[in-house]
């Protein structure tokens, strides 16, 4: 095959199946669209609080090729990802929806060891390893659950007011200042 030969373009298919096993081997580049629901991403469906109707991605790919014909070309895989899950709020322990938008930049490359000795300092573009039987789908769930917040919180202002989760009646709030706990502790020394 002649390098500077245009490669055939593939347009996959959004079915989870088939991203499955999609041959990043071949000498091809793909691009493909469409929808994941939570639950097609066991995975990330233990995260989730609630599932409602429409919660999911939308994601978008393509792969190219980089680099000049006389060297080794490198398969570059572009992702885009953007949807909704709910969370629980770590402020008022309700539901709470998760809006992400992620762009990732992938480099394919042939083995482990390869992408072990990648740079890490690369910060625009990952390694993965290229096989005939990829896994698209999972490494899309594994983007969005790098992308979840590791304190999923509504925004300031937003939290439902549930006092009595924190152990405080909704009665005695402002009624009086509690006592600073360090002062407690400084009286009860000077008690024994």
């Amino acid at each position: 095959m002649n390098r500077n030969q245009v490669l055939p373009q593939v347009q996959l298919s959004s079915e989870p199946s088939a991203l499955k096993r999609v041959d990043f081997c071949a000498p091809q580049s793909y691009q493909g669209a469409g929808f994941l629901a939570i639950s097609e991403m066991p995975r990330l469906a233990q995260e989730a609080s609630t599932v409602i109707a429409g919660d999911g991605f939308d994601w978008q790919m393509q792969t190219y090729f980089e680099g000049s014909p006389a060297s080794d070309p490198h398969q570059i895989l572009d992702l885009d990802l953007n949807g909704r899950i709910h969370l629980i709020c770590q402020r008022c322990l309700q539901d709470c929806a998760i809006d992400l938008a992620e762009k990732r930049r992938f480099i394919f490359v042939a083995t482990e060891a390869e992408a072990d000795d990648y740079p890490m300092e690369d910060e625009e573009q990952e390694p993965l390893v290229a096989s005939q039987h990829f896994n698209l789908l999972e490494t899309i769930e594994d983007e969005i659950l790098l992308s979840l917040p590791l304190i999923p919180k509504h925004p300031d202002g937003f939290c439902e007011p549930h006092a009595s989760v924190f152990g405080i009646d909704e009665a005695d709030e402002g009624a009086d200042e509690r006592e600073n706990p360090f002062n407690i502790l400084k009286n009860m020394k000077k008690n024994s």
